[in-house]
């Protein structure tokens, strides 16, 4: 694997046997005018996951790289994405997709890398998702249209729209480290950081699926997301970090884990929630 890669795919896995082919199909169909590598890391499943990412690398081993794990390191406070795959991006794009998660249009790389290249002030790029989980199917939609999300509206969206297997963004936003990772590494610090430089791109392509709930996921061991304190602690790092600039749209998030919110800002709430709705309306009918 000596030749240049223009995106790099991180995917971290445990204990997901039941899920991690849709994953790892959903990368070796990508169809692309460039090479891509996947990194797939492997917290010392004890399901046969690993068995099943030894099976890819070995049948593709022109694009999967395994990682393997002999001992759990998230059980360790190790921050797995800073220890063992920030030294190991070699793309100038970062995408994406978690082991129970997986991708459905072979051309999801190269619209991504399309759109960020032809939006180089850009240095995030997310799309529409379909989300498994719960009663029912829904879609994670914060446009009706394709165009550019800026970062007050990713910040004050609170990570809902911008799902895990939808992000891609370039490889210094990436590696960025910030007040916010020192707070927590989840993916709406990511969010942010691909979206302060001129926003995010926001494709309505519904190219993968997200999966609520699975046994062992973020979404099944914080079912409300996190504490409102660790929030507004990673919200104040990065109003610090960016002295005050967005410090409106934190305020706004901030007031949401506040019990005095004055009127101005509950009517604030019901036009994005209505606005919400019309867009989930819109997809029922359109798809």
């Amino acid at each position: 694997m000596d030749k240049e890669v223009t995106v790099t795919v991180v995917c971290v896995t445990y204990n997901h046997a039941a899920y991690i082919r849709d994953a790892l199909e959903g990368f070796v169909m990508q169809k692309t005018d460039f090479p891509f590598e996947v990194i797939v890391h492997d917290d010392a499943s004890t399901d046969g996951t690993s068995d099943i990412v030894r099976e890819y690398e070995r049948n593709y081993p022109q694009i999967i790289r395994g990682i393997y794990q002999s001992e759990n390191q998230y059980s360790k406070g190790v921050v797995i994405s800073r220890e063992f795959i920030y030294p190991q991006v070699r793309g100038e794009f970062v995408a994406l997709c978690e082991g129970d998660d997986y991708w459905t249009d072979p051309l999801k790389l190269q619209k991504q890398v399309d759109a960020l290249r032809a939006h180089p002030e850009l240095d995030g790029c997310a799309h529409r998702v379909l989300l498994l989980g719960g009663k029912r199917k829904r879609f994670a939609a914060p446009s009706l249209r394709s165009r550019v999300l800026s970062a007050a509206e990713v910040i004050e969206g609170g990570g809902w729209f911008v799902s895990t297997p939808s992000l891609m963004c370039r490889r210094e936003a990436f590696l960025m480290e910030t007040p916010m990772r020192e707070v927590i590494t989840i993916d709406y610090v990511l969010q942010i950081q691909a979206s302060l430089r001129g926003g995010m791109y926001y494709l309505t392509d519904c190219m993968a699926v997200y999966r609520k709930l699975v046994p062992g996921s973020w979404s099944s061991t914080h079912p409300h997301g996190i504490s409102k304190e660790t929030r507004e602690r990673m919200l104040h790092a990065l109003d610090d970090y960016t002295q005050g600039h967005y410090h409106k749209s934190i305020e706004r998030k901030l007031t949401m884990y506040r019990p005095d919110r004055p009127l101005g800002f509950r009517l604030w709430r019901l036009r994005r929630a209505l606005r919400r709705f019309f867009i989930k309306l819109f997809y029922c009918f359109y798809d």
